[in-house]
């Protein structure tokens, strides 16, 4: 099988997840500057067998768009052109940040690492592709 990569886009930095090759497990991989997002992907890409990419998509509460969905709209996009052998998957990433929060403070990590927003993103990847991972077994 191939790996399936989970990006939690945003216009400073992208936090980076992927699965293991029976797309049976999420894990955070790295979290990148927005400017190089797309030669990373590239590069990861060519090294690696991808599937599909899943991208955290922003709404509020009420379904309606945030400041951030229109840059999310407009990588989608990008992604696309770019990679038009990939499948690509827009998954709700409400409370992903809060829910990343969380299990950071309960996996022990201190006040310092927590704050490192780098960390937050990775780890909010990792969240959104593990909620694509379940709703897709869910519906199989």
């Amino acid at each position: 099988m191939s790996r399936i990569i989970a990006l939690d886009y945003g216009t400073k930095r992208v936090g980076v997840a992927v699965t293991d090759a029976m797309q049976m497990i999420a894990s955070p991989l790295d979290t990148i500057h927005a400017k190089d997002i797309i030669s990373f992907l590239e590069k990861y890409i060519a090294q690696e067998d991808v599937e599909a990419i899943v991208l955290g998509f922003p709404k509020r509460m009420d379904n309606t768009d945030t400041h951030a969905t229109q840059h999310v709209v407009g990588f989608n996009r990008k992604l696309s052109k770019l990679f038009p052998q990939l499948s690509i998957h827009l998954v709700d990433e409400r409370f992903t940040s809060k829910i990343a929060f969380d299990s950071m403070i309960e996996g022990g990590l201190n006040k310092k690492a927590r704050k490192e927003k780098g960390t937050i993103d990775k780890v909010s990847a990792t969240i959104i592709l593990q909620s694509f991972l379940e709703s897709r077994d869910f519906k199989r």
